[in-house]
């Protein structure tokens, strides 16, 4: 009788661990990931969440199969963050190849137009002007933008004609960095959320007279995330076969790093965790005051947003206002 409970007692124990291996286990942080080429966003966070055995995961920005470079992937409670590193910041380098525009707007699409024009460095700079601050630019026909329903890629890879209407988009900085031959010319770009680097090299084209496509991109930037975080994916499946993946996750709120933080006590955590909002002490609205600074997420003004924290770990993102700190989204984390 003894045996037999023990081997049911076994059999129970072994169904739970396979249990929470197909759900995963409870990672939170941030993997700021090297993307390589030839390969979407969305395999590289399945990826990189099975390194992690992660329940939960999500990426801060679509970069394309033919782009490299910064994407940043949240694991568990770093996914309630996601829409701040969204709306951050982000820097491109890119080459323009002059002379020939496909259908993609890269190099994977077919050739559609050609022209024997080459601009030259000093004309490339003149235009550069007309490319910063606000602008108005309509996306590639392939693209993720949704026409009733359907992503525009989808539609141009059947054939469909894409019209898509253009869009007032942010570039705080467009440098030509190299002209490496006649055909070449490297640049590096500082924009807001919804810059699509393939449009700007269509529209640079044609007003220097001419057509051209992406040849090369890469992402060094978005938003608190830089390439000195990141790391390769083969590199970070090297460290899940030595049980070292912990090494390369970030705090859930690397990506709230510019938001007004607010230290609270044991008794104030547990209340936001109710979802009761606390008193702020005089001090304390005044310190959040000068930290704060207008920032639009996800179309909402966040200029009242701060962070609150117990002993350095995220408690809850809320409202600070009328002397009072109201939670809107709480994190289940163990300081």
């Amino acid at each position: 009788m003894m045996v037999m409970m023990r081997a049911e007692s076994f059999r129970l124990s072994r169904r739970d661990t396979m249990a929470r291996r197909r759900k995963g286990e409870d990672v939170h942080g941030w993997v700021v990931l090297d993307k390589p080429l030839d390969m979407t966003s969305t395999q590289a966070v399945s990826a990189v969440r099975r390194a992690y055995n992660a329940k939960k995961a999500g990426h801060a920005g679509t970069l394309d199969p033919l782009a490299s470079g910064i994407l940043p992937i949240a694991l568990g409670e770093a996914t309630k963050t996601m829409p701040f590193a969204v709306e951050g910041e982000k820097v491109y380098r890119f080459t323009v190849k002059w002379g020939e525009q496909t259908d993609t707007l890269d190099t994977e699409g077919k050739v559609i137009a050609t022209s024997d024009i080459r601009p030259s460095r000093d004309d490339i700079e003149a235009v550069l002007p007309d490319f910063t601050g606000e602008i108005e630019q309509v996306p590639p026909a392939f693209s993720a933008i949704k026409v009733d329903g359907e992503r525009a890629y989808d539609l141009a890879r059947q054939g469909e004609e894409v019209v898509l209407e253009a869009r007032t988009i942010f570039i705080e900085t467009l440098t030509l960095l190299d002209c490496p031959d006649r055909d070449m010319a490297v640049f590096e770009m500082r924009c807001g959320k919804g810059s699509y680097v393939r449009s700007l090299a269509r529209d640079l084209a044609l007003a220097l007279g001419t057509v051209g496509h992406v040849a090369a991109l890469r992402r060094i930037v978005v938003g608190r995330f830089e390439e000195a975080n990141a790391i390769r994916l083969d590199v970070l499946q090297e460290m899940a076969h030595k049980d070292a993946v912990s090494e390369a996750l970030l705090p859930v709120q690397t990506a709230l790093d510019d938001i007004p933080a607010l230290a609270i006590t044991e008794e104030e955590a547990f209340n936001l965790k109710q979802g009761r909002s606390i008193v702020l002490l005089p001090r304390q609205a005044s310190e959040l005051k000068e930290q704060r600074r207008p920032r639009v997420v996800a179309g909402k003004d966040c200029f009242f947003t701060a962070l609150a924290t117990l002993d350095g770990v995220a408690v809850a993102l809320g409202e600070a206002q009328a002397g009072q700190f109201q939670p809107t989204r709480v994190f289940n984390l163990t300081p």
